[in-house]
Formats: C-alpha cells, sequence, structure tokens
C-alpha cells in the first residue's frame, strides 16, 4: 500500500517540527510539506497533493475553519484531520459540517495520532475519545432541532473567509491580495455579510468573530 501524503497545517513552527519528527517513525505516512498559515495551506495542497492534511484551528490569514472550507471545495479528495486545543462543542459541530475525516485534541498521544491517520486513511471518521461524548451528547439532546439556525451559517464559505479576515485586522486590499479577487468583491461581501448578521461596522464584526470564536483573543 503506498504512503499517505501528509501536509501539517500550524502556526507554530516547533509544533510542525514535533508532529513531522513522529510520523517520520511511521512507515505509511510521508510528510509532503509544512504550512504556517491558511492560506500558505491552500497553496502547498494545491501544490503538493496531500492525501491528508493535518489542520490547526486558529491561523493567521485564513483560520482553519476556512482553509477547510475551501480545500474540501477545490481539492474533494483530500481528507482533513483537525489537531487543536479547542474542544468547544461549537466549533465541533462546524468542522464536522465541513466535512472533516477526524478531530483531535493536542493533548493527544503520539500514538492517537497514528491511529486516527489510519482510520482516516481507510476512509473512516476519527473522533477522540472527549470529542465523541461531545457529539453524542448533541445528537442526544431534543431540544438542539428547536434551536434557530445559527447566524454565522448563514454566511457563504467565501464570507466566511471574509469575516475571519475583516475580524483578524486585515484591510480591504489586504484581504483582497490574500484571496486573489478585487477589492469590490471584498467591499461588496462585507455588505453581505453586514445585511445578513445585522451588523453594519466593523467593530461590530470583530466583536461577533470573538463571541462565536472565529477568532481567539489573548
Amino acid at each position: 500500500m503506498p504512503k499517505q501524503k501528509v501536509l501539517i497545517a500550524d502556526d507554530h513552527a516547533l509544533v510542525r517540527e514535533g508532529i513531522a519528527a513522529f510520523l517520520k517513525l511511521c512507515e505509511e505516512v510521508e510528510v509532503v510539506g509544512e504550512a504556517s498559515d491558511g492560506f500558505e495551506a491552500l497553496e502547498k495542497t494545491a501544490k503538493l497533493r496531500p492525501d491528508i492534511v493535518i489542520m490547526d484551528i486558529n491561523m493567521p490569514k485564513l483560520g482553519g475553519l476556512e482553509t477547510t472550507l475551501e480545500i474540501k471545495k477545490t481539492h474533494p479528495g483530500t481528507k482533513i484531520l483537525v489537531l487543536t486545543q479547542y474542544d468547544d462543542r461549537e466549533y465541533i459541530h462546524r468542522f464536522l459540517k465541513a466535512g472533516v475525516s477526524g478531530y483531535l485534541l493536542k493533548k493527544a498521544v503520539g500514538n492517537d495520532l497514528i491511529a486516527a491517520l489510519r482510520a482516516v486513511s481507510r476512509g473512516e471518521l476519527y473522533l477522540y475519545s472527549s470529542i465523541t461524548s461531545e457529539v453524542v451528547a448533541g445528537l442526544l439532546n431534543p431540544g438542539q432541532k428547536d434551536l434557530p439556525l445559527d447566524p454565522y451559517e448563514r454566511l457563504s464559505d467565501r464570507e466566511k473567509q471574509v469575516l475571519r479576515l475583516i475580524a483578524d485586522g486585515h484591510t480591504h486590499k489586504e484581504i483582497a491580495d490574500i484571496l486573489s479577487i478585487s477589492v469590490k468583491t471584498v467591499i461588496a461581501h462585507q455588505t453581505n455579510i453586514g445585511e445578513k448578521l445585522d451588523i453594519h461596522n466593523r467593530a461590530g464584526l470583530i466583536k461577533f468573530a470573538i463571541q462565536k470564536g472565529i477568532i481567539k483573543v489573548g
């Protein structure tokens, strides 16, 4: 069986290097590249065509969720394994909805990572033990069906990317350069975001992003 080509996306160099060094011990895996932010992860996914991307959540330029949405759209055969410190139920729900193949916490031991990669390569869904209980609890909670639609879910994938970049403090020009679109298009997306969320200034969008956990502060 050919080795699974893996791309590691994490904004901390020591984390990437540690994962890469550990995976060298696994004969089934070949680390083909590393990315320090979401935008670089998109570029290297297109260039290197990994089978699996190990994805952090909180990264500069494009966060893990926004990057995952883009990868699943442009390279649907690429599997995403989330590796993060965040076990918030809202994050888990969003990533599973985005089509990830696994969700693992950074407090897991190395053997858990190997098990996750093996499961994902077989086409299975891998969830860390404590994550599984969160998912099951959400499915078994009858009140969940009565909850109103999360305003964030009204946004398109591109609007989610633009919102994240606005919340990170990027200018319209910087967002246009990052996403390879025009400034006019960025402004149009921001207008649509404002109408869907009923928030019509940058400060309000940043506050929304913090409250919804789209960006982390501190």
